[in-house]
C-alpha cells in the first residue's frame, strides 16, 4: 500500500511538467515534439503533420547577393498521397520577423517520398528562417 501511495505521488509530482514538451508546433528537426517557432528551423503547424511528415535535412545558404535562401527536404512517413502547404519565414539576427513571409505554396508528397522546397528571402537583413509545414486547407 505504502509502495503505490508513492508512486501515485511521484507521478503527481511529474505530470506537470509533462505538458512542456507539448504544444501547437512540432519540430521536424527536432527528436521531441513540442519545440516552438523561436526554436526550430522547420516546424509542424498541426498534429496530422507531426504524424506524418519528417525533416531529413534543412540549411540555409547566404546567396551572393547577400539574401538567405532556406532549403528543407520533406519526407511523407506514410503509404499514401499527401497534400501539404508550405511557409518560409525569414528573421534577422536577433530572431524578429523582417517581414518577408512567402505565401503558402502547395506540396504533394507520394508515397514515402521525400521532396527539397526552398525559399529565397527578399532582403539582405534575413539571418535565419522558420520554414512552416501545415495540413493542405
Amino acid at each position: 500500500m505504502k509502495r503505490s501511495v508513492s508512486a501515485l505521488l511521484l507521478a503527481a509530482a511529474l505530470l506537470p511538467g509533462a505538458g512542456c514538451l507539448s504544444g501547437p508546433y512540432a519540430s521536424l528537426g527536432e527528436a521531441r515534439p513540442g519545440v516552438p517557432e523561436a526554436q526550430a528551423t522547420v516546424v509542424l503547424m498541426d498534429e496530422p503533420m507531426q504524424v506524418s511528415v519528417t525533416n531529413v535535412g534543412d540549411r540555409g545558404e547566404l546567396l551572393p547577393d547577400g539574401r538567405l535562401r532556406a532549403t528543407a527536404r520533406l519526407k511523407n512517413r506514410e503509404g499514401r498521397r499527401l497534400q501539404v502547404q508550405v511557409q518560409g519565414v525569414f528573421k534577422d539576427e536577433q530572431g524578429f520577423s523582417t517581414g518577408d513571409e512567402t505565401p503558402w505554396q502547395t506540396l504533394i508528397l507520394t508515397e514515402y517520398a521525400t521532396e527539397a522546397v526552398s525559399f529565397d528571402s527578399v532582403n539582405t537583413r534575413a539571418r535565419t528562417y522558420v520554414i512552416r509545414v501545415r495540413e493542405a486547407r
